[in-house]
């Protein structure tokens, strides 16, 4: 089968691989129908490493995906051979402490697809455990169904910041996953919800979601958000950047006493933020870690009309232009907001 291999910093190669094994007990082979392109995998790409994750061999990025399953292994009674399915990139262990405890995102022996050592799906084909597989419905073709995933982070920063109905909110950049916490956030009545964002193309993807946009490109965000709540900053604000200044800029647009849900992940691995000002405001600070016991939401959100996944798709590429398709996610170039791979789409 044909494959995408990440070598080194910004050194991916279209490779013809190994075809994968028959799935085993409980595991099913899927064919990749579409994946997406995440900021965390530009981190890998650009740096071969992400936080202390580093590259020690070829490795098949990517983790947002959705396909068709072509075999199923034995003892699996939930899928059957054609059924389409959204794939969960998580596979924790169910067995360590936080397992149990119902935190399965942060269990201490997970595996996670397009993180090394463990292949992701920039693919023709997967093994994957049936049990990370839901079936899409009726009218969810495979973009929509690779789009969950990234819709169940968002979910999931939500969840930890505990806000309500009523609420004020920021969210700190306006990539994918921004956009996403945005449209989950005015579905639960979170108003007003500020976007601070400096690429003129997603300002108006920001309105068109309920958002008050932000550019900060030309205007300042601290000042404009504080003038526009009477001095007081909003109830909760969501960092959804690259994490440098931004987490300084989230702790001073929050009011005393708000919370801020840290979403980004930062390039060189560190936090910044001035400590008087978040100790004086007593702020509560959550680090959101991917997303769990949130597919069957994201689901029924896109089903309902709450949420719009594909107006965030700007480009699709087959599975051969993948190295093309990265070099123009990671230098901001024609527009880009999310990149989506097409492995079975063939070149013009």
């Amino acid at each position: 089968m044909i494959g995408v291999r990440l070598h080194g910093p910004r050194d991916l190669r279209v490779e013809k691989l190994s075809e994968p094994k028959t799935p085993g007990p409980g595991e099913v082979l899927v064919r990749v129908d579409a994946a997406g392109i995440c900021g965390s995998d530009l981190h890998t790409y650009l740096d071969a490493k992400i936080g202390d994750t580093v590259l020690r061999a070829p490795l098949i990025l990517g983790h947002e995906f959705a396909g068709t399953v072509e075999a199923v292994g034995e003892s699996v009674a939930s899928l059957s051979v054609g059924d389409r399915v959204a794939v969960d990139p998580a596979q924790p262990c169910g067995s360590c402490e936080l397992c149990r405890r119902g935190h399965p995102n942060l269990c201490t022996n997970l595996h996670f697809c397009g993180l090394y050592p463990d292949h992701g799906c920039f693919c023709e084909r997967m093994v994957v455990p049936a049990s990370s597989c839901f079936q899409l419905p009726e009218g969810f073709d495979a973009e929509t169904g690779a789009l969950l995933e990234p819709l169940g982070v968002a979910l999931h920063a939500l969840d930890l910041s505990k806000a309500k109905s009523g609420d004020s909110a920021a969210i700190v950049g306006a990539g994918p996953i921004g956009l996403l916490i945005l449209q989950v956030a005015r579905a639960a009545g979170l108003n007003p919800v500020f976007v601070v964002e400096q690429l003129p193309w997603r300002l108006t993807l920001i309105e068109k979601f309920g958002g008050i946009a932000i550019d900060s490109a030309r205007l300042n965000a601290r000042e404009k958000i504080l003038i526009s709540t009477l001095g007081r900053g909003v109830d909760v604000v969501f960092e959804a950047a690259w994490a440098d200044q931004s987490v300084q800029l989230s702790a001073e647009i929050a009011r005393y006493g708000g919370k801020v849900v840290l979403v980004g992940i930062p390039r060189d691995d560190a936090l910044t933020m001035k400590h008087s000002m978040a100790r004086r405001k007593g702020l509560t600070l959550f680090l959101s870690r991917r997303m769990k016991h949130t597919y069957p939401r994201a689901i029924d959100l896109v089903r309902q009309g709450l949420v719009d996944v594909k107006s965030l798709v700007s480009h699709r590429f087959p599975l051969g232009q993948t190295p093309g398709a990265f070099a123009l996610n990671a230098d901001y170039r024609d527009q880009v907001v999310k990149v989506m791979i097409l492995p079975s789409q063939k070149p013009l």
